[in-house]
Order: structure tokens, then sequence, then C-alpha cells
């Protein structure tokens, strides 16, 4: 009976540590100091590395503003070569190694959403007045 209990207590130690991490992995992944954002030539540049998924996942950058989100990639021959942006019917293939630049016009304040061809890897944009 100790032996059953013992092991039910490690289980949900596990479980618990595992969720921890990954919510911990998540906020990893969230550019919110705007490293990867800039003004050029007027326009906001949004970049995003595009390989095994693309880094950062979440970008935090400013509304009503000319946007270009940059797509960088270096050796990338998985499916985050293939971008899809529903809300702008956008779908466009990526060189292996490059820069890509999508215009995405001028967004309002909103949360654009994104992902790799096949749905495995996606990406947020988070306009923010």
């Amino acid at each position: 009976m100790k032996t059953i209990i013992l092991s039910i207590v490690v289980a949900v130690a596990f479980i618990s540590g595992a969720i921890i991490i990954s919510k911990n992995g998540d906020r990893s992944q969230v550019n919110s100091g705007g490293n990867n954002v800039s003004i050029e030539n007027g326009k906001q540049i949004i970049e995003i590395t595009a390989k095994g998924g693309y880094q950062p996942r979440k970008s935090l950058a400013k509304a009503g503003l000319p946007t270009v989100i940059r797509f960088n990639t270096e050796g990338t021959f998985d499916c985050s070569s293939s971008i899809r942006i529903p809300s702008l019917k956008i779908s466009k293939y990526l060189p292996q190694t490059g820069t890509t630049d999508i215009y995405i016009g001028t967004p309002e304040a909103s949360t654009l959403r994104g992902s790799c061809g096949m749905g495995m890897y996606s990406f947020e944009v988070e306009f923010e007045l």
C-alpha cells in the first residue's frame, strides 16, 4: 500500500513539474521587449526566424503603423518555410535561406495569427495602441 501511495505522489510531482516547465517555456518565447520590432523608412518591421517553428512565437508591435513581417530563413527545410496567415489570405513559400518581407498593411489593435502550411507551428503578433 505504501508503494502505491509513494508512486502516486511521485507521478503527481512529475506531472506538476512538466506543467510548470511548459508554461515557463511559453513565456520565454514571447518577445515582450520588442527586440525583433524596428522602424525602417516609416515602416514597422517585425523580424521572425523560421526554422523548426518560429522565433519568437509571440511578438508585440504598435497598431496603426504600416507593417512588414520579415521572415528570416537559414537552411530551413521543414514546414515552417510555408507561411499561412488566414485572416489576410496570405500563403507563401519561403526560400531555404534568405529574407522574405510580407507587407501586411496598417493593422489596428488586434492579434494576428499565422502558422506553417501544415498548422504544426504557429506565431502571433499582438498589435497594441
